[in-house]
């Protein structure tokens, strides 16, 4: 087969590449064009022996080397779990915290570029990693300004890249909806190799062959399932839900989790339009009971349509539980499954409450709130049962070690949601939102409020990057997964409300991920 060959001979770039700069840029394009899954073993070589390589400070930088190497090898180190500190950066940064410039201003911009980048994979205290971002930042909004003295001197590459790291930093990206369009930055490499260029656009159309029959099979379950004219209130997203699904785990062998994770958002949609929406508020309580009790008596004087959505979560639950866990292991599952969306429902009933009552609560009790209604836990729980394999009762212990990491995706999918959608809801009258309610809390600017949920946001990633640094090969899938969901939302709200509107980019996004081929 053409791919096995490539495969094949990629391998063989790791023995031909001496120098420390050539492979760390081959792993790097290697992770862009979303071909890790082939290098596994490669690439755990050759960072255990950078590592070597950083502790015995071979790397010892200076402003006449090269920030770029630095900063690369610092990135993908911690990316992959290895102990590195962020020292190997300090030789770049003056006493002010601002980076030292080499002459060639094109050559700059690339480097400060990758410090940009490297400088996301921080930690809480880490301060030289908040001041190189910070003058990162300042540093290419300058260079990028039209009015920018050098700015004729910066290649049309340069640029791009330069804007698409301001825009939305690499690890706050999901690496499968980028692959695309790193196939085209990598086309324009002056020392682009051919075999690997081929490689990853015959990768790209597998598995993209593969995600269009998984689309077809999930279409045909959603028209079966029947529901779709009775909650013509709902939204309608089947393959948007499908495209967050495979922007959490792309992999050709999680086709459960597509499969799974397509339809609990799908139902997380049609809840939540139940809740905001359609529903009486006294039809609320009852429909809630419902579901704490997983018992259909509470519906019997409510409408049609909340019973059938009831009994069509009902009956998915049932049979992903059963996939899941099979006749062992059945009832094990359900009880966590149940439990997931049972939250999931009394969180958003409390905020029908506070709408109800025009109740506008504080920044902490709304986010004590809203991360279990980011439906993040429930996501996270098909993620762990996908990954972990065997299904035991020590998912207790498991999600007690993780519910900190569990807890920073989910506020992270809150607030991106929150920023994304907060103009239009403000105009609507919608419940408040977490930059609502630092307003009323604060009395603050709208401005001033969403970069505070900003600020909240780079905490919570820090985090999620501290998971990184202790990593446990057999939990790698489950915490790649988390971070992808994270990753998802950045990507759905980055314009605005991705699900609310069928907007143009994420219909591009579909198209990219789905139909049009490399």
């Amino acid at each position: 087969m053409q791919l096995n060959k490539r495969v094949m001979e990629v391998k063989g770039l790791f023995v031909q590449e001496a120098g420390v700069l050539k492979k760390l840029e081959l792993v790097d394009w290697i992770q862009k064009l979303g071909l890790v899954n082939y290098f596994q073993k490669e690439i755990n070589e050759f960072l255990e022996s950078l590592l070597v390589y950083v502790k015995n400070r071979h790397i010892n930088p200076s402003v006449e080397q090269n920030l770029h190497v630095s900063a690369l090898c610092f990135r993908l180190l911690r990316q992959h779990g290895y102990p590195v500190l962020p020292d190997i950066l300090s030789s770049f940064l003056d006493e002010k915290g601002k980076v030292m410039m080499k002459s060639s201003y094109a050559g700059d911009s690339k480097d400060v570029v990758e410090l940009l980048e490297a400088s996301y994979l921080g930690l809480e205290g880490e301060k030289i990693l908040d001041e190189a971002k910070t003058c990162a930042i300042n540093s290419l909004k300058d260079a990028s300004s039209p009015t920018a003295i050098n700015i004729n001197q910066l290649s049309h590459l340069v640029v791009e890249r330069m804007v698409h790291a301001l825009e939305l930093p690499s690890h706050w990206r999901v690496p499968w909806f980028d692959v695309k369009w790193h196939v085209e930055q990598y086309k324009k490499e002056k020392h682009m190799d051919p075999i690997l260029l081929e490689l990853a656009k015959l990768s790209f159309n597998t598995i993209q062959a593969t995600l269009q029959l998984e689309v077809k099979e999930l279409s045909r379950w959603w028209e079966n399932l029947g529901i779709k004219k009775e909650l013509s209130f709902a939204r309608n997203r089947l393959v948007e839900s499908f495209m967050c699904a495979a922007g959490v785990a792309f992999e050709p062998k999680y086709k459960s989790i597509r499969k799974w994770l397509t339809k609990v958002i799908i139902f997380v949609l049609v809840i939540d339009d139940v809740y905001d929406i359609h529903a009486l508020f006294e039809e609320l309580k009852p429909f809630t009971l419902a579901f704490e009790r997983w018992d259909d008596k509470e519906l019997e004087e409510l409408p049609d349509c909340m019973r059938i959505c009831f009994h069509a979560l009902k009956d998915a639950t049932n049979e992903i539980a059963y996939e899941i866990g099979g006749e062992n292991n059945f009832h094990l599952v359900l009880s966590y499954l149940k439990k997931a969306w049972i939250d999931f429902c009394k969180a958003l009933y409390v905020e029908a409450k506070w709408y109800n009552k025009g109740y506008i609560p504080s920044l902490q009790e709304y986010l004590s709130n809203a991360w279990i209604s980011s439906s993040g836990p429930v996501i996270l729980l098909h993620s762990y049962f996908a990954t972990m394999h065997q299904v035991t009762d020590a998912i207790d212990d498991f999600l007690h070690t993780y519910e900190d990491l569990i807890y920073n995706v989910s506020l992270v999918i809150r607030l991106c949601n929150d920023l994304g959608t907060t103009k239009a809801e403000i105009e609507r009258g919608d419940a408040a939102s977490s930059i609502v309610c630092y307003m009323n809390q604060m009395d603050a600017s709208e401005e001033k409020a969403r970069k505070h949920i900003q600020y909240i946001i780079h905490k919570a990633w820090k985090k999620i990057n501290g998971y990184y640094t202790s990593r446990v090969a057999s939990v790698e899938p489950f915490l790649t997964q988390a971070t992808n969901a994270a990753r998802v939302a950045h990507t759905l709200y980055q314009n605005g409300d991705g699900f609310g509107i069928q907007d143009q980019d994420i219909k591009n996004h579909i198209l990219s991920l789905v139909v049009e081929p490399l």
